[in-house]
Order: C-alpha cells, then sequence, then structure tokens
C-alpha cells in the first residue's frame, strides 16, 4: 500500500495536471485571446525558445546573483543581530523598536531612495534584498537564543561556562531549528526582493524582464518568465531544506536516543 506521503504526493500532482488541462481547455476552447490568457502550451513554447536561443540565461544568472548576495549580507546581519540583541537584555530594549520601525516601512517605498544613494542596478536590488532578508532571521535567531531550557542553562553555570561558551555550544544549537525556519523564510521572501527590485531600478534580471514583456505586451513571455521565478524559488527553497536537514541532524540523533 502507498504511504500517506506518496499519496498526498500524488494528489498534488494530479492536481496540478487537471489545473494544466482546464487552462488549456479553456484558453483553446473559449478562444481567449494569448495576449489576454495564453494557453499553457504556448507559454511552454515561448519557455523553450527563450531557454534554447539563450535569451533568459543571463537574466536567471542576473536574478540569481543578486538573490545569492542579498540573501548572504541579509543572512549574516539578521543573525548577527539577533545574538547582539539576544545576549543583551539592554540593547535589545533600546535598539528593537528602531529595527521594527525599519521593517514596517515598506521596501517598495524606499526603493527609489536606495537608487538615489546605489545608483540603478545590482548594488540596489541587492540592498533591498539583503533588508527583507534580515527581520526574519533576526526575529528567530532572537526567539530560538530566548526558549533554551532553564535546567540546561542553570547547569552550565554550574560547570562555570563563560557566557561565549554557553551561546556556542548551548543556546545556538539548541535554537537552530527555530533559526532555520527563519532561514527557510528569507530564502523565499530573497527571490521576492530581488525581483521587486529588478521591477524599479534594473535593466537585467528576471523583474526586469517582466517589466519589458509588458512594455512589449508579449503575455506568453511573461508567462514563461514568471515560471522561472517559480522554479528558481522551489529550487533554492528545497536547497534550503536541504541545508536545515544537513545541519540540524546531530539535533535530530539526540531526539531519537532520548
Amino acid at each position: 500500500m502507498l504511504s500517506r506521503v506518496m499519496l498526498g504526493r500524488l494528489a498534488s500532482l494530479g492536481l496540478f495536471v487537471a489545473i494544466v488541462l482546464g487552462w488549456e481547455a479553456l484558453a483553446r476552447g473559449a478562444r481567449v485571446s494569448a495576449l489576454v490568457l495564453p494557453a499553457p502550451s504556448v507559454i511552454v513554447e515561448a519557455l523553450w525558445s527563450g531557454l534554447r536561443s539563450g535569451y533568459f540565461w543571463p537574466h536567471l544568472l542576473h536574478t540569481g546573483t543578486e538573490l545569492v548576495l542579498g540573501l548572504a549580507l541579509g543572512c549574516a546581519a539578521g543573525f548577527l543581530g539577533g545574538i547582539v540583541l539576544g545576549e543583551s537584555a539592554f540593547l535589545r530594549r533600546v535598539l528593537f523598536p528602531y529595527v521594527l520601525v525599519s521593517q514596517v516601512v515598506p521596501k517598495l517605498a524606499l526603493a527609489p531612495l536606495f537608487i538615489v544613494w546605489f545608483g540603478f542596478g545590482m548594488t540596489s536590488t541587492v540592498v533591498i534584498t539583503a533588508l527583507i532578508c534580515f527581520f526574519p532571521l533576526m526575529e528567530n535567531t532572537l526567539t530560538g537564543l530566548q526558549q533554551v531550557e532553564p535546567r540546561k542553562l542553570e547547569l552550565f553555570r554550574m560547570l562555570g561556562a563563560t557566557p561565549m561558551q554557553t551561546l556556542l555550544r548551548l543556546k545556538i544549537p539548541s535554537g537552530l531549528p527555530v533559526i532555520m525556519a527563519g532561514f527557510r523564510v528569507a530564502v523565499v521572501l530573497a527571490l521576492v526582493g530581488a525581483v521587486v527590485g529588478e521591477f524599479i531600478g534594473g535593466s537585467k534580471g528576471l523583474g526586469a524582464l517582466i517589466i519589458a514583456s509588458q512594455a512589449m505586451m508579449d503575455t506568453p513571455l511573461m508567462f514563461a518568465v514568471l515560471l522561472l521565478i517559480t522554479v528558481l524559488g522551489l529550487v533554492i527553497y528545497q536547497l534550503a531544506i536541504g541545508l536545515e536537514r544537513l545541519l540540524l541532524w546531530p539535533h535530530l540523533k539526540e531526539t531519537t536516543k532520548d
């Protein structure tokens, strides 16, 4: 008998096939203009044509580079910021309101300002992406460090562990599941930040390609780019899950033993 996991995956695949077939039938049966709603077959043809000719590859590489740089900068700052605020109650009371205010301001509204500061191109998009990735990891790091069991903290104090030893050997490993959950959220938001940044100030990348296809009224091309963005998002999310499993493997082994 098939497991529940396999049944769920088959059901999800079946739903996807039904949606695509229904979409194809609607687009062709109702004779909807490709300018309004292109059929999936037309979108796949546009996607294959762009990949085969090499038209998409420079834009895909550009967006991927912005995504990786913004994600790395944002997550590094978020992780370190979460540690600093988690280890110092005084700094948390002083700085957290300002961090919160910086996050409630829509990044899209700040994009024109970033263009003035950093100019058009990759730098502005990387900054926007980093700012979007910063808060989820900072918040989850802060939360993870504060959820350590009091008994374990007391044991480390009794053994004479320094604050740095307690942080590295107890707090971070114990809070790693929560921290990695924030990383998965940041990975998804990084792609959003990269594409939105290209909407405003990019001349290359998948976001800029969407704007260009809109100007040309090429709806199949627009859908093909959206499909590329979706695939890219799924790939980086699966990579994030793989990294999470790798880092949490010792934690899962200890849980199994207990």
